[in-house]
């Protein structure tokens, strides 16, 4: 389709929609390693993150051929967010095999985390999962109004991140976990927070795409300091994932 350059950018959407799924889905099943470990679950998501990995490279290969074609701009702006966004999403399925490994040597060594642990560790998961859900639904149906929610729940998801942390410190200091579990707790959280991070990535492409020549670091500036929607999705996601220090 290269002699069709806007066919083409039509068309390498389409792949990156698919590319998207095979994303969230590893991340996905990641999460439900911590719940319902098993051996084939953990190799689903190698074999997932496989997947995307060629993604990534055989469509980024043939956007760069595309973006050497005569384009209309907005059809150009397409393609360069759309190299911006397939790095995302390899990224988010390279965070999503980390956590299962980390829950298979989990499984492995029998380590097993406190009930409060978990229960902030889920709470925290729900709502990654529900921002990939929502990140991969505005890139699939190119929703600017979706996309403009990301942004406020990863707001709420790096409070959880912080609080998280925070948590594991005074149970340490309780004495009612080991330094190896906060190791570990660590490491998940933050691949956790890497996955909201890149999907904020992506809901910007969105958004820039939407509003053409907007700066995304000055769009972000200013939802979060004048946006009544930002604050308002912001205060709903809060009010849905609360995690209080205690």
């Amino acid at each position: 389709f290269l002699e069709q350059p806007a066919f083409a950018v039509t068309q390498s959407m389409d792949v990156m929609n698919q590319m998207a799924g095979y994303s969230a889905e590893a991340l996905y099943d990641s999460l439900e390693l911590m719940k319902d470990y098993s051996d084939e679950k953990w190799q689903r998501v190698e074999a997932l993150e496989d997947i995307v990995e060629k993604y990534e490279d055989e469509l980024g290969t043939y956007l760069a051929k595309v973006s050497g074609k005569e384009l209309a701009e907005e059809d150009s702006k397409r393609v360069s967010n759309g190299l911006h966004c397939i790095g995302d999403l390899e990224r988010i399925s390279d965070h999503a095999l980390a956590i299962a490994e980390i829950y298979a040597k989990m499984h492995k060594e029998e380590m097993v985390f406190s009930d409060k642990a978990m229960a902030e560790l889920n709470l925290y998961s729900n709502a990654v999962y529900e921002i990939m859900s929502m990140t991969c639904k505005a890139l699939n149906e190119d929703d600017m109004k979706i996309a403009k929610r990301i942004e406020p729940l990863e707001e709420v998801i790096n409070g959880l991140n912080a609080t998280i942390k925070k948590q594991h410190i005074k149970r340490l200091q309780k004495g009612k976990c080991t330094i190896e579990q906060g190791f570990v707790l660590s490491d998940i959280s933050m691949n956790l927070e890497r996955v909201s991070d890149h999907c904020s990535n992506i809901a910007g492409c969105i958004i820039e795409i939407a509003h053409h020549s907007l700066d995304m670091h000055e769009y972000l500036s200013h939802i979060k300091k004048d946006d009544a929607s930002f604050k308002e999705h912001y205060e709903d996601y809060l009010a849905k994932y609360p995690l209080v220090e205690g």
